[in-house]
């Protein structure tokens, strides 16, 4: 494949008017201007996470950012948690961006809020499970991003795989689905729109470029990985999350396994799991690069990274790399 297609045409490029149906996650304390304009500037969607940002006029000054970096549609990432939103939420709606992703819980509230602002933004929700997403699609989101358990971070409960999450989800809802989980390459994107999903997001594989912020360590320690470098924490919480292996993750997990072995309340777990799993913890290995002393989101296709390129080229390889396998599959047939 000599050059790359002016556009690849599926329903979630024509939602968003993009070039390629590939998706930056919304990387926790990781996805700023910087790589979100890369991204889109790519021919991606990238998108700005709101958990990046204390207050809401720092959320308000990165979109501004991000609209002198690329003139191309981006998002804004809105995880579901402890903390208030509402105010992240305003401002986002006045910057007015082309879309906004929802993870990590119910919906509902954000999007009732999107919807009576009137303003013109698309919606995606990140779902792990068939009832997730005809409640999305049923709460008028534009598009559903299905998660499989091969994902790095915050997973569905079911331990679904994406080769079989996202044909139930295709085969249960309307809107465009995208397919996130287990996926790195061109193949993984041509594999997905095989099973007929409309695209792709990427998480992890994101972390590993240069224009991200996460710290040379951490991004190395990708590269080195292979695949059975990961394991799921958080399960004792009912939240399970996907991690690099490393002594914190360690002790992380036998607290859960003490936990498991007493009658203690979800509030005493938590009381007891919290100061193994703020968001410090998770900076100071992400961003300080003391992988010893934290922990780092992580799916397993940290197999398949091999090197660190800028978000351009990530995207220009996967989309080659897709349509060579197209090919390869014409020949077959």
């Amino acid at each position: 494949m000599s050059t790359l297609p002016a556009k690849m045409h599926t329903r979630f490029t024509e939602l968003l008017n993009i070039r390629y149906p590939i998706v930056q996650g919304g990387l926790s304390h990781l996805s700023y201007a910087e790589l979100a304009a890369a991204v889109s500037n790519a021919g991606g969607l990238g998108q700005i996470g709101c958990a990046c940002f204390a207050t809401p006029e720092e959320l308000r000054a990165d979109i501004q950012k991000a609209k002198r970096l690329t003139d191309k549609p981006f998002g804004v990432n809105f995880p579901i948690g402890h903390v208030s939103l509402d105010g992240f939420l305003e401002v986002t709606l006045e910057e007015a961006p082309a879309a906004i992703s929802i993870t990590g819980g119910n919906p509902e509230k954000l999007l009732r809020s999107i919807q009576q602002s009137g303003v013109n933004v698309r919606t995606m929700v990140l779902v792990a499970g068939v009832r997730a997403a005809q409640k999305a699609e049923s709460l008028g989101a534009h598009a559903v991003i299905a998660v499989g358990f091969e994902g790095g971070g915050h997973l569905g409960r079911d331990d679904i795989g994406t080769m079989v999450l996202v044909p139930r989800i295709l085969d249960s809802v309307q809107i465009p689905v995208l397919a996130s989980g287990g996926l790195a390459d061109g193949r993984g994107l041509a594999a997905a729109l095989a099973l007929g999903a409309d695209g792709i997001e990427l998480g992890t594989r994101f972390v590993a470029v240069r224009e991200s912020n996460a710290h040379p360590a951490y991004q190395q320690a990708l590269v080195e990985a292979k695949e059975t470098d990961t394991i799921v924490i958080e399960r004792a919480i009912g939240r399970p999350a996907r991690v690099l292996k490393g002594p914190i993750p360690d002790a992380i997990l036998q607290i859960e396994q003490e936990l498991e072995r007493t009658q203690s309340t979800p509030e005493e777990r938590l009381q007891r799991l919290l100061p193994h799993i703020r968001g410090e913890v998770n900076t100071r290995a992400s961003l300080e690069g003391k992988l010893d002393e934290g922990f780092v989101w992580a799916g397993q296709m940290i197999g398949l990274i091999n090197d660190i390129p800028s978000a351009q080229e990530l995207i220009e390889r996967n989309v080659k790399e897709a349509y060579e396998q197209v090919q390869r599959l014409q020949q077959i047939f």
